[in-house]
């Protein structure tokens, strides 16, 4: 026994059709409008299940980006920081050179102890330089200057500042998922090496010579000399990690551009196609209608006209 196609059946299969078509175009143009393959999980669970992966992935690659730029930044500021203490450090050898002279008189001999003074309270700021509210010499104790007066009360009596800070722990930042790399120069290793007072004991050594000769022995020219040598042993193991820093700062600019190119390869909708996908649609829409227009039958109120 056949099926009876009957009169509603046709404008039904017909609206159906009509219906999918019309959800075919809408997918083009938002397509087409969002430039996105899939607006919702529903249109392929596989394309935004790989494509979250893909953003994760450069999520992550953009916070080791940050990460790496602060920390080279803050490698930057200490490289110059140790390049002037370098510059205090030679000063205050010329003008021990120059103090030895057993030609200086009293007064030149004051005076060279005066501007070595000078340059110890200026070696105790940059001791204490700081990049984004940090003590970059204080380890992991960013908060506390290293550089301070010696009791709780900084206007008492008979206080000298001192490089007080004893912290030694390396701070690390993450610049890859298994890649950490030490952005901190510790600071008893620059300005206390000895653990008697370091650089600046010398300093206090050598005006303290200047003011009477009888102070101490005259050894002061090998202990800046050592100091020297610690210092660029210092900067050497920071410039390593910084240019270990520039490749990593290289692979994640790499990595960056490779992971982007995936996920606009998953989410991104090719416009011409999709272009294409649309009028196409479109008159299949046109045709539809037009044969529709055929199959409805001729009602009664068309002969009242």
């Amino acid at each position: 026994m056949g099926f009876r196609v009957t009169q509603s059946i046709l404008n039904q299969n017909m609206l159906n059709n009509l219906q999918q078509n019309n959800r075919a175009m809408e997918k083009y143009q938002n397509q087409i409008s969002s430039g996105k393959k899939v607006t919702k999980p529903s249109d392929n669970p596989v394309t935004v299940v790989r494509g979250m992966t893909y953003r994760s992935s450069l999520n992550d690659v953009d916070q080791y980006k940050r990460n790496a730029d602060d920390g080279f930044a803050w490698m930057t500021t200490t490289d110059d920081a140790l390049s002037e203490v370098n510059a205090v450090i030679q000063r205050v050898r010329e003008l021990t050179v120059q103090g030895l002279n057993g030609s200086n008189d009293e007064g030149a001999r004051y005076a060279i102890a005066e501007e070595i003074n000078q340059l110890k309270e200026h070696l105790g700021e940059i001791a204490n330089s700081q990049i984004a509210g940090k003590y970059i010499f204080a380890g992991t104790d960013f908060k506390n200057p290293p550089f301070r007066f010696s009791k709780d009360d900084p206007n008492a009596e008979g206080s000298p500042k001192a490089f007080l800070n004893e912290n030694q722990e390396a701070f690390n930042v993450q610049v890859g998922q298994t890649n950490n790399v030490q952005i901190n120069v510790q600071g008893t290793n620059v300005f206390n090496n000895d653990g008697d007072g370091g650089i600046f004991k010398v300093l206090s050594d050598i005006v303290d010579y200047f003011h009477s000769p009888e102070a101490g022995t005259n050894d002061h020219l090998a202990k800046l000399d050592g100091q020297m040598d610690n210092l660029l042993k210092e900067r050497s193991e920071l410039g390593a990690r910084m240019n270990r820093m520039e490749l990593s700062i290289s692979r994640l600019d790499g990595l960056e551009i490779s992971t982007t190119s995936l996920v606009s390869k998953e989410e991104d909708v090719d416009i011409s196609r999709a272009i294409i996908d649309l009028k196409s649609q479109e008159n299949v829409q046109r045709a539809a209608l037009s044969i529709g227009a055929r199959i409805i039958q001729t009602s009664l109120v068309d002969f009242l006209r």
